[in-house]
């Protein structure tokens, strides 16, 4: 057990004494005020009266594991920290300053740990502001979510990503605890195998936007839908949670947007825990995957907040599941377009571009894309291929500075269809249309290499690639 010296024993160090002995800790107090040191006594605690100026002071407190250094007076503080460490003792030092320019002089000295209390009290406050803005905005969402009288859409983004689709789930089970019917409603298609085997293995029910009727919901909520680009849907708003800013300004009864945080699923999490939800397996997987993949498994800016909910979450969570929806099994199709995909790679700078050819499944192509984003120095890919008589494409972007989604949109929107948000998205472009030929079985392969020329200059040209002046350029396995 470790044993402990409080030196200077004001309000701040009779607070750390009572809750140290209350811990069951051997403590030392040393204080210059004898009728202090008499009250101490009289609670029963070890206080001796001494000036902690004094150099024996450094010798009474040489046994102590732990000094906290916690007087209010500056300067005596600064020649405690001195004779302790005139002793080359290795005693783990906490000491009290006052403001950062004594902080910094005190960890010159050889504090281990140097406590501002306007920081220490400044950081009590923010938290309990955040604790008491969660709870507030806990209540707003229960009204809206209660006013329900039918049932609550709940929307994701388009080719909804797994921390859009957490999220929703999320949610979803809130309205449950609040009494309310829930639907998960979702725009585009769920392309990427590891997004289908999420969905799957966690038996998440999802309906496609377009089979329902708005109108037969009263109350609708979107979640994580700002990086989607242009809103898809019809009527008024009734509830708006994201984890970025909108473009355009919201107009919603109940709006959660921070910024400050790296998913909704964080987001989610909060709410889970503010209405002491008893989360199911199945939630807390979708959640923990949704924050793990949207921080890149915590490698791309992970916040505090993020690492709270994850840590949260981590017990609740089926993690064969995990495993399962991280390693789903690769078909023969996509593993043949992935090896096209490799040979025909077209890298300019950071950004590389693919053309799969004649494929059967297009559903490979998000899976390629995705695979391609692990090459070295890569940060943005688009792979595509021909199905039939449409030019199908699939993108995946880790470049902060770049929506995937918008680039796709900008090359692609006067030709055919585009969408997505800031790290994946798809398009779809008739290949006649493209080519302003007529398809045959004959000219099949001609506009085949007409379409990749094409489809490369208009990628690059909206990732806003000098492809004339981009020397690292690299084909077929070059």
């Amino acid at each position: 057990m470790s044993t402990y010296a409080i030196l200077g024993c004001g309000s701040v160090g009779h607070a750390v004494a009572e809750e140290l002995v209350e811990r069951g800790k051997d403590v030392l107090i040393v204080d210059r005020d004898e009728s202090r040191v008499e009250a101490l006594r009289d609670q029963d605690l070890n206080a001796q009266a001494a000036d902690i100026r004094d150099e024996e002071v450094a010798e009474l407190v040489a046994d102590r594991d732990v000094v906290l250094v916690m007087a209010s007076d500056v300067e005596a503080n600064e020649a405690a920290v001195r004779n302790i460490r005139g002793r080359d003792d290795e005693q783990f030092l906490v000491v009290r300053a006052s403001d950062p320019v004594s902080s910094d002089e005190l960890t010159g000295l050889g504090a281990d740990v140097v406590i501002n209390p306007s920081s220490v009290i400044a950081d009590a406050a923010l938290h309990a502001l955040e604790s008491g803005e969660l709870e507030y905005k806990a209540r707003q969402l229960a009204e809206v979510i209660e006013g329900t009288t039918d049932r609550l859409a709940i929307v994701t983004h388009d080719n909804p990503d797994p921390d859009s689709i957490a999220a929703a789930a999320a949610l979803q089970s809130i309205a449950d605890h609040l009494g309310v019917a829930a639907d998960i409603l979702y725009f585009g298609e769920i392309g990427h195998q590891e997004n289908r085997a999420f969905v799957n293995l966690l038996d998440i029910e999802l309906t496609p936007y377009d089979d329902v009727d708005i109108d037969d919901y009263d109350t609708v909520a979107l979640v994580d839908p700002a990086k989607a680009g242009e809103m898809q849907v019809e009527g008024s708003i009734d509830v708006f949670i994201d984890h970025y800013e909108a473009d355009d300004e919201v107009d919603a009864e109940f709006v959660d947007v921070r910024p400050n945080v790296s998913a909704t699923s964080t987001i989610l999490t909060k709410y889970i825990q503010e209405f002491d939800l008893s989360v199911s397996q199945e939630v807390a997987t979708a959640l923990l995957y949704g924050i793990r993949a949207e921080t890149l498994d915590f490698r791309r800016e992970t916040t505090p907040a993020d690492l709270t909910a994850a840590a949260y979450l981590y017990p609740f969570a089926d993690h064969d599941v995990l495993e399962q929806v991280e390693s789903p099994n690769m078909s023969p199709e996509t593993l043949d377009v992935l090896a096209e995909a490799i040979t025909n790679r077209d890298v300019q700078g950071s950004h590389l571009v693919s053309d799969a050819g004649f494929i059967r499944d297009r559903d490979a192509l998000a899976q390629a894309a995705q695979q391609l984003l692990n090459l070295e120095g890569i940060t943005t890919t688009a792979v595509f291929g021909i199905v039939d008589d449409t030019i199908y494409l699939a993108a995946r972007s880790k470049d902060i500075r770049m929506n995937i989604g918008k680039v796709l949109q900008d090359a692609f929107h006067d030709i055919g269809e585009a969408g997505g948000h800031s790290t994946q998205g798809s398009a779809e472009i008739p290949l006649g249309i493209f080519t302003g030929i007529e398809t045959s079985e004959e000219n099949r392969e001609t506009l085949l290499g007409l379409t990749e020329e094409a489809v490369k200059r208009k990628l690059f040209d909206a990732m806003g690639v000098d492809q004339e002046a981009t020397s690292a350029t690299q084909n077929g396995g070059s």
